[in-house]
């Protein structure tokens, strides 16, 4: 998988599938997830359908730039923020969601690719609407999964999953696989498969072990606020998926985010959790083939490649 530069300051990890002469889809990953939960089954199964796909690991995730010269110490941090503090919280973590966000653009202008269709899932969902934000002429359509507006009277976890969520990790390999079970608790009720956390799991361990990044990317999400003004004023063509199973970020998320943007779809999806079951593939690729397609002719223009600058 190559490595890109992308600022001064980050180089990003991705991978592609399909071919680059056909609309690029850009799949942006949620809080502390590599780009492999983006399944390559998945990826394929969209490339085949006409799609130039390209997943990549967040920074602080992965295999992309970490920054370790900025430790969080998360409770301090939380105690900081619940007592109102915000000014010292804003000096406790060293970027934003713009800046994630801006990461996923400068990988796209790496790639030499001037716009392209954005798929964000769950944090990644807020990277991508600050994608479509901050630079709508790059953003084709922007697809919201599983995802909020950074309110925080919508999609709240369920006290179960909040309390999974906020639990460290085992530090060691087999605990590590083991914990990632408990996630479901938040995955699809129907279609929920522990083998498949924990081979995830499993991969994402023996691939880049980094719980120290979850921290400032959930720290970067708190301080980066309510997205609901500038979503109100959003020009992009827009599809909201939400799973009504989702227990950490229930539906309402997703049907706030609709209901701000003017003219979103909103596909609510039953026995789909905060996942992407196998089983669900397909209803999920059909829409996104057809988001993408029907906004796509407002576009035509080729996407040069140019050799992107790499990191050994």
């Amino acid at each position: 998988m190559p490595n890109v530069v992308v600022s001064p300051a980050v180089s990003i990890e991705y991978e592609s599938f399909g071919d680059p002469a056909n609309p690029p889809v850009l799949l942006v990953m949620g809080l502390g997830a590599q780009m492999l939960a983006w399944h390559a089954d998945f990826c394929r199964a969209l490339a085949d359908r006409g799609r130039y796909v390209i997943r990549y690991d967040n920074r602080d995730c992965g295999l992309s730039t970490k920054f370790d010269e900025h430790p969080v110490d998360m409770g301090e941090f939380i105690a900081t923020v619940s007592s109102g503090d915000v000014p010292t919280a804003l000096t406790m973590v060293p970027y934003r969601l713009r800046d994630m966000a801006d990461d996923g653009l400068g990988l796209l202008t790496a790639l030499g690719i001037e716009r392209a269709h954005v798929v964000g899932t769950s944090m990644g969902g807020m990277i991508a609407q600050t994608m479509a934000l901050s630079a709508p002429e790059r953003v084709l359509t922007l697809t919201s999964m599983m995802s909020s507006t950074g309110e925080t009277g919508y999609g709240r976890s369920s006290p179960e999953a909040q309390a999974t969520v906020s639990s460290p990790k085992p530090a060691d390999r087999e605990g590590y696989v083991t914990a990632a079970e408990k996630e479901l608790v938040w995955a699809s009720k129907r279609y929920g498969d522990a083998a498949a956390q924990r081979e995830l799991a499993a991969a994402s361990y023996d691939r880049s072990y980094y719980p120290a990044g979850v921290g400032r990317q959930l720290g970067a999400m708190i301080l980066s606020g309510s997205r609901a003004d500038a979503l109100r004023e959003l020009r992009v063509p827009t599809l909201v998926i939400h799973g009504l199973d989702d227990t950490l970020i229930d539906p309402s998320g997703g049907q706030r985010t609709a209901e701000l943007v003017p003219g979103a779809e909103l596909l609510l999806i039953p026995d789909m959790g905060h996942d992407r079951p196998r089983e669900l593939w397909p209803k999920l690729i059909d829409a996104l083939v057809s988001h993408t397609g029907r906004h796509f002719m407002r576009d035509q223009a080729p996407y040069p490649r140019p050799q992107p600058e790499q990191r050994p």
